[in-house]
């Protein structure tokens, strides 16, 4: 039984400018280029994060983004808010 490749080969030429053409099935994708040996270019396509949101993708935010999730599934009770009241008004009255 023969294997078929799936993989798609092309020719393409580097223009004047040092611009290659995809595509446009491509046409504004971002791409990482890797190229491990001169001659040789593995192009993948890949999605970017920008700087000010990487911080979401870190693992402690992670863990912080999870437990609120948590808290909106899960709403604790409501305050009361007039015990809340006489507690700091106590606390203030004996700060004088």
């Amino acid at each position: 039984m023969h294997e078929i490749d799936s993989r798609m080969k092309s020719i393409k030429q580097i223009g004047a400018s040092g611009q290659i053409s995809l595509g446009k099935e491509f046409a504004g994708r971002t791409v990482v280029i890797d190229s491990n040996e001169p001659g040789i270019w593995v192009i993948k396509t890949a999605q970017t994060i920008p700087d000010g949101e990487l911080w979401l993708h870190q693992a402690a935010a992670a863990e912080r983004l999870d437990r609120a999730l948590a808290c909106i599934d899960h709403p604790h009770e409501a305050a009361d808010l007039d015990a809340l009241e006489h507690h700091l008004n106590a606390i203030f009255a004996e700060t004088k």
